[in-house]
């Protein structure tokens, strides 16, 4: 059975989530548990127990995989699995509720060992401490939050054979699943009662509402009715693309465009609407949508399941998930649309093609060209993301949907506002946040966010959460780091707080500039966008904030001339020195999520003291520097005593700076500076320093007093 999720190998992990070890986030977990599973086991022989055992972990791994969950741990029978640990799509509860539901249909279908399996899911949503390195090992105890527990309580009142969600999860998933209320409950170790809801499916396709109106997206709607005007009057297709970031409003534009082109010269054009789910059941599941009988608008279509092949669009239409039914309806639908553009102009609209299946994408492209060779009037309209590399057939053209300008992003607040029952003054102080997008605006605006994490509701902090995971861990480093400074972001303050030479941070600062996400606002200075700086603060833990500040500090005092402080964890780091994780040094990296600093010593044989420099200190001096080591090891951190640098082979080199003075030993977090006497060497190595009587009794000073535990 799968106890870990596949990954590579441990330095590549680590080398991968450099320089923040650790982050807080908002993850969705699933627990899943066996029913009556000590009943079952009493009444099995152990080899029927043990492939009963591998076919349901089996079953649930796989299941788990494809949803693009972590296995975080196995407890007895019960599974539990993350969503949302790296890579977040701001689909993550949707991801999971998925998972929970496919593992039920799998383990009836299955039936492993000709025994039927009930289990019981719980889903929750909330904040976590993230242990990067661990999570990716797939390890257990990689994240450490209440929620936890909560998906726990929550599995144990599910039904046999339900998915139960917490109230959280339920807001995430909403209109993506069909769930129900199913009972108030009081959960052990709550103190409030939890509201929970049991999820029986995923959703289908609905028409989406808008009930306020279109602001700030004349230019858009004008240029994209009369393209495709002229593809209807011309009878030359064309392909329209609407390109934008999710919650820019494109599904909005879209959804104008269609109503704007009614008539064209007298004649009525007939509309053909559909929406990509995420993850959809069937790769051609959305393609039912363009060719089900129904009326569109004012104009009663005519069936396009009628004449040749209506037999297999009929099939068709009455499972759209199966896949190979699908596949051998492909020409009959395409048929029937072009059967249609030959009667009437045809607008076939499909929102969000990014999230389509390479079979969809590729009946688009057959029907635009079918259409082009019959001189057919219709036009394909589109709308995707805006890394969206999808080569578009020609003639085609692509409309950015650009984010709101202050003005309109301030009508569209007031607009909600007005309609949500809020004071429109609210307006002028969410303006900045908003950042022009409509989806944030109505985050913003249909709910309190003093309420939520950090004062950023959940919907807005998704979005955002999606945008950081795309960038790579070095980009994202930088912008934790600006997001934890107030005031312009400056590249050599970054360097500082990362540990890197000067020079890296600025093309990198740049990068983020071309991507929208920060601004320069002075010569060396940026800002970082206002809803992602607090999006980016709240994924800082207290440990990692610490090490920013005391980084900084110990930049700041180098630079005006003063040696940091003891304790800065800054030192300077010579030719022969190692390269470690730069932030959390000496910290476990399997801690469950809640990574304490754990003090090291500097002269551990096993190199595991190697320290990372501050960029620009002048001679390499610091705090603690690299110091003689003894015959045949490597260099050690040490006190800043001037002395070289490197390996160095003299024994007696290291017993003067080993009995030197107590005043210049530099004193490292959670360690003695007690003056030690001279041992020899092959004595030290035999019977350990003086004052060890035993390994686990005391050591004392040269006055009998305890100095602690032996290690």
């Amino acid at each position: 059975m799968l106890i870990t999720t596949p990954a590579g190998s441990r330095e590549a992990v680590i080398a991968a989530c450099r320089p923040v070890p650790e982050e807080r986030r908002t993850v969705t977990v699933l627990f899943v548990d066996i029913v009556g599973s000590t009943r079952l086991v009493e009444r099995l022989d152990p080899e029927d127990v043990r492939a009963l055992q591998r076919a349901y972990f089996g079953t649930v791994a796989s299941v788990l995989r494809r949803w693009r969950g972590v296995v975080e741990k196995y407890v007895g029978d019960a599974v539990m699995a993350l969503f949302g640990t790296s890579g977040s799509d701001g689909l993550d509860a949707y991801r999971a509720v998925r998972a929970g539901l496919d593992i039920q249909a799998a383990l009836e279908r299955r039936r492993p060992a000709g025994i039927r399996l009930r289990v019981r899911v719980g889903v929750a949503t909330g904040e976590v401490l993230l242990d990067l390195a661990g999570v990716h090992d797939g390890g257990h105890g990689a994240a450490s939050g209440a929620v936890i527990t909560t998906a726990a309580r929550l599995q144990e009142h599910a039904p046999p054979g339900g998915v139960v969600v917490c109230p959280v999860t339920r807001t995430a998933v909403a209109g993506l699943v069909e769930q129900r209320p199913l009972a108030t409950l009081t959960l052990a170790g709550k103190a409030l009662p939890l509201d929970v809801w049991r999820v029986t499916g995923a959703a289908g396709s609905r028409p989406a509402r808008h009930r306020v109106p279109l602001v700030g997206r004349r230019r858009e709607l004008a240029g994209a009715a009369d393209e495709v005007t002229r593809a209807l009057r011309e009878r030359r297709p064309r392909w329209i693309s609407l390109v934008g970031p999710p919650g820019s409003g494109r599904s909005r534009l879209l959804h104008e465009v269609t109503r704007a082109v009614s008539h064209v010269d007298g004649v009525p054009v007939r509309r053909r609407v559909t929406a990509c789910p995420p993850y959809p059941c069937g790769e051609l599941a959305p393609l039912a949508d363009l060719v089900r009988p129904r009326p569109d608008g004012s104009v009663a279509d005519g069936s396009v399941a009628d004449g040749p092949g209506s037999g297999v669009l009929a099939a068709f239409l009455a499972a759209p998930d199966d896949d190979t039914v699908a596949a051998r309806a492909v020409v009959a639908c395409r048929e029937a649309l072009l059967g249609l553009a030959a009667d009437a102009p045809v607008v076939v609209a499909v929102d969000d093609l990014d999230r389509a299946a390479p079979a969809l994408r590729r009946f688009l492209h057959q029907l635009h060209v079918a259409a082009g060779e019959r001189g057919l009037p219709l036009a394909v309209v589109t709308t995707c993301g805006s890394g969206s590399a999808d080569p578009l057939p020609t003639p085609a053209r692509r409309i950015p949907v650009e984010p709101l300008g202050p003005l309109d992003t301030g009508r569209l607040l007031r607009h909600l506002l007005d309609r949500a029952g809020r004071p429109a003054a609210l307006a002028a102080r969410l303006v900045a946040l908003v950042g022009g997008s409509p989806a944030v605006a109505t985050a913003y605006a249909s709910a309190d966010p003093a309420g939520e994490p950090g004062g950023v509701p959940a919907a807005a902090r998704r979005l955002v959460d999606a945008r950081l995971d795309r960038l790579d861990g070095t980009h994202r480093a930088v912008l934790l780091a600006g997001a934890a400074r107030s005031g312009p972001v400056v590249a050599a303050s970054v360097e500082a707080m990362l540990g890197w030479p000067a020079g890296r941070a600025e093309p990198v600062l740049r990068a983020l500039a071309a991507a929208g996400l920060i601004r320069q606002v002075t010569t060396d200075g940026w800002a970082v966008d206002a809803l992602v700086a607090r999006v980016a603060a709240m994924r800082l833990s207290r440990a990692v904030r610490a090490d920013f500040a005391r980084r900084l500090r110990a930049a700041k005092d180098t630079a005006a001339g003063r040696v940091p402080a003891a304790g800065t964890g800054v030192p300077s780091r010579g030719a022969g020195e190692r390269e470690v994780c730069l932030l959390g040094a000496g910290r476990s990296r399997r801690s469950g999520g809640g990574a304490r600093p754990a003090p090291v010593p500097p002269d551990r044989p096993d190199g595991s003291d190697a320290l990372c420099p501050v960029p620009g200190q002048p001679g390499r001096s610091g705090a603690l520097r690299a110091v003689p080591a003894r015959p045949g090891q490597p260099v050690r951190a040490g006190p800043a005593t001037g002395g070289a640098t490197g390996t160095v082979a003299d024994a007696a080199e290291w017993s003067r700076w080993r009995n030197g003075p107590a005043s210049a030993v530099t004193a490292w977090p959670g360690q003695r500076t007690d003056p030690s006497p001279a041992v020899p060497a092959r004595q030290e190595r035999r019977t350990g320093p003086p004052g060890r009587v035993g390994r686990n009794r005391r050591r004392t000073g040269s006055g009998g007093q305890a100095l602690g535990l032996a290690a």
